[in-house]
């Protein structure tokens, strides 16, 4: 779903006119550091897809926000909120559940369905095959879930995942390098400088072989709100974070 990602980033501007590309797009994995704005993107990304005027967005998180991400423009319409879909599965095995029981849902297929914090699932039991699984799994269920939304619409899928620092545990290298192979496109949150007050970050999008990759400068003032600066092309290294667990990442 980088598409849907690159028009949040992108204030809105999508990349052709009328342009769906939901279901031929690869399932993208959010990644950064705590605090990095993953949340807050995943958020951005459910009002974006929810003003498409498609099916719902389903929102998978094991808390509830405790704050609505802020940034600018109408994207707080009422109406937009009301097509997101929260569900807090507090165990693995709940999501699991949850998961497996989707496709004896009734009502309206998601357009987009969002997982946020797939560690805090994956620390339960962290082996591979556990998250080779559960990952094959939610594949599936955007799968079913774009079968009923119909041709040339799709669900499409974006899952946050906090990283390690660098040198940390081997099995989250290991656990990281497989989720990679069901998620092609990737969008990697690192830090960057700041202003007094702010947060800023590095996004930079790997959009699976679909196009070149792109990055940006998102700010966080300091009451929350969220500005988003493209980054000039010459200005990207495409050398950076590329096969690596944490790549230098937060």
């Amino acid at each position: 779903m980088a598409e849907t990602l690159r028009r949040v980033l992108n204030l809105g501007i999508a990349a052709g006119p009328g342009k769906n590309t939901a279901e031929a797009e690869p399932p993208l994995l959010l990644l950064g550091g705590p605090g990095s704005g993953k949340t807050a993107l995943l958020f951005a990304a459910a009002l974006e897809a929810a003003g498409e005027g498609r099916g719902p967005v389903l929102f998978l998180t094991r808390r509830p926000l405790q704050s609505l991400p802020r940034r600018t423009g109408p994207a707080l319409e009422p109406l937009r909120l009301q097509k997101i879909r929260f569900q807090y599965p507090p165990s693995t095995r709940e999501l699991l559940r949850f998961l497996c029981s989707a496709h004896e849902a009734r009502g309206p297929a998601p357009s987009l369905l969002l997982l946020d914090g797939l560690e805090e699932y994956l620390v339960e039991d962290p082996g591979s095959q556990e998250a080779a699984y559960l990952a094959a799994l939610l594949l599936d269920t955007a799968v079913h879930f774009s079968h009923r939304v119909g041709p040339g619409r799709g669900c499409g899928l974006i899952v946050a995942l906090q990283t390690q620092e660098e040198g940390g545990d081997s099995g989250n290298a290991l656990q990281l390098a497989l989720l990679q192979r069901y998620f092609p496109a990737q969008c990697w949150l690192q830090p960057d400088a700041a202003g007094p007050g702010q947060c800023c970050l590095r996004a930079s999008l790997e959009p699976g072989g679909l196009g070149p990759r792109e990055e940006w400068w998102v700010i966080f003032q300091p009451d929350g709100e969220m500005t988003v600066t493209r980054r000039p092309t010459q200005a990207v290294d495409t050398s950076s974070h590329k096969g690596s667990s944490s790549g230098g990442q937060p």
